[in-house]
């Protein structure tokens, strides 16, 4: 595994603990061997950059799957009678309802996104996400 370093630089990182004399590290370096090693591994870095591009590729599309997986698509239509979740400062104890309605929705945006108006007929002042909705059944 590269670290970011590595694949920056095309060599690994010393602390500054390493650099006192005391460390192996640090009494194993041969200059010679050391800049062999280098014009080596950078002829070599473009390689690691690529396989390092393609792994973190694969573990965002691996964790966009695990998250997709998980996700329940809630679809209103025009008319449906919903409950939308409360603001905090709707919440007055912990005994409060968490979620506050009904409300009727009045217009899809899309993208997931609702308008909703009271069952007077009164609008709701912003859109909703489909997230912070659920259908109400009476």
């Amino acid at each position: 595994m590269e670290t970011s370093f590595n694949l920056v630089y095309g060599s690994d990182a010393m602390i500054p603990v390493e650099i006192h004399e005391s460390s192996p590290h640090f009494l194993g370096f041969m200059a010679e061997e050391s800049n062999e090693e280098r014009r080596v591994k950078l002829d070599l870095i473009d390689e690691a950059r690529e396989e390092a591009k393609i792994k973190a590729e694969a573990v965002k599309r691996r964790v966009e799957r695990q998250y997709n997986s998980k996700v329940k698509i809630r679809q209103f239509q025009f008319g449906d009678l919903v409950m939308r979740k409360a603001h905090p400062y709707e919440i007055e104890s912990k005994l409060s309802p968490k979620w506050t309605g009904p409300f009727r929705v009045n217009k899809a945006k899309g993208n997931g996104s609702y308008k909703l108006e009271t069952l007077e007929g009164g609008p709701i002042p912003r859109s909703w996400n489909a997230t912070n909705l659920k259908f109400y059944f009476s």
